[in-house]
């Protein structure tokens, strides 16, 4: 079995988070991951507190286990759901799309373990300096927002940055992607794609049936013109964004617009045509539905196995 640092620092069985997913992360999600022996995380989104601190207390009434929270600091109820995370006795927020450092004095004080999600060696070391955990390293194959730099890459520098322990994230679908991410050192893993076709993930069918019909070149990234790109299955909606964004009679304004909404089309709706798909580049990778338990059972088994046999090439 493996077992590293990052169960202990969790209190899991382990090494792997599930990804803070906006629309598709909830309480149901969160406790099956967690009650499979992963840490589950509910998306606080741009959702009230009130929404949040519904969605932790149905989660307690599903696992006893511990789960964490992904706040996205860009969120105009940022400074609420803060509050509710530390007042709720939440394990583990991880963090994205802005800064954390003004939250992390009061969420260490209430015993909370911060990871933030970075994208790059500088911001590692900022948020080291201001009390994380630990961090998440998310490549750009992941799905949703993302920076420029691979896991492959991003992994090993952050690991040579910081003195907290790593998780990798960003094309983590399969065992052979968890081994790898240990040789290049990371304690842990994080992923997202795969748990969309988890049983217990509430996102809606169409969703799950094109994450299994994804193919290898299946993804793209928009809104690089906007400075927050975004990796999303290909569909008419990615189609019309990218043909707008490079189109220079449409101003940032309107392509912004363009984008409201379209992750909950997706997620909540199936809209296959006006919907965003959110998905990492491993999307391809996955090729079934199953039930938390057994994405986390077959992904570590396969790691192990991948691990045995690691020295074969060594003479």
């Amino acid at each position: 079995m493996i077992h590293t640092p990052l169960c202990d620092l969790l209190g899991i069985r382990y090494p792997i988070l599930q990804g803070g997913m906006a629309w598709i992360a909830d309480a149901s999600l969160a406790s099956a991951v967690s009650n499979a022996g992963g840490l589950g995380i509910i998306s606080a989104m741009n959702a009230s507190d009130e929404w949040l601190r519904t969605e932790i207390k149905k989660a307690r009434t599903m696992t006893d286990c511990p789960f964490g929270v992904n706040i996205m600091l860009k969120s105009p109820f940022a400074a609420q759901v803060a509050r509710v995370v530390a007042e709720e006795r939440i394990p583990v927020v991880t963090t994205g799309a802005g800064d954390p450092s003004r939250y992390m004095e009061g969420w260490n004080k209430a015993g909370i373990r911060v990871l933030p999600v970075v994208a790059s060696t500088a911001v590692a070391r900022h948020v080291e300096r201001a009390g994380a955990a630990a961090v998440i390293a998310e490549g750009g194959e992941s799905g949703g927002h993302v920076g420029d730099l691979t896991t492959m890459v991003l992994v090993p520098q952050v690991c040579d940055c910081v003195e907290i322990p790593v998780i990798a994230a960003g094309g983590i679908a399969d065992g052979r992607a968890i081994a790898a991410s240990m040789m290049l050192g990371a304690v842990g893993v994080q992923s997202g794609t795969r748990f969309l076709v988890a049983k217990e993930c509430t996102v809606h069918q169409n969703y799950k049936k094109r994450i299994l019909k994804a193919k290898d070149i299946g993804t793209v990234t928009t809104g690089k013109r906007l400075g927050h790109p975004v990796r999303c299955l290909k569909n008419a909606f990615s189609r019309e964004f990218l043909s707008k964004e490079y189109d220079p009679a449409v101003d940032l304004e309107e392509l912004e617009t363009l984008g409201v909404g379209a992750l909950r089309l997706a997620a909540r709706e199936g809209d296959e045509q006006q919907g965003c798909f959110m998905a990492g580049q491993s999307a391809a990778l996955v090729k079934k539905e199953q039930t938390a338990e057994e994405i986390i059972t077959e992904m570590f088994t396969e790691a192990e196995t991948v691990l045995r046999g690691g020295n074969k090439w060594v003479r």
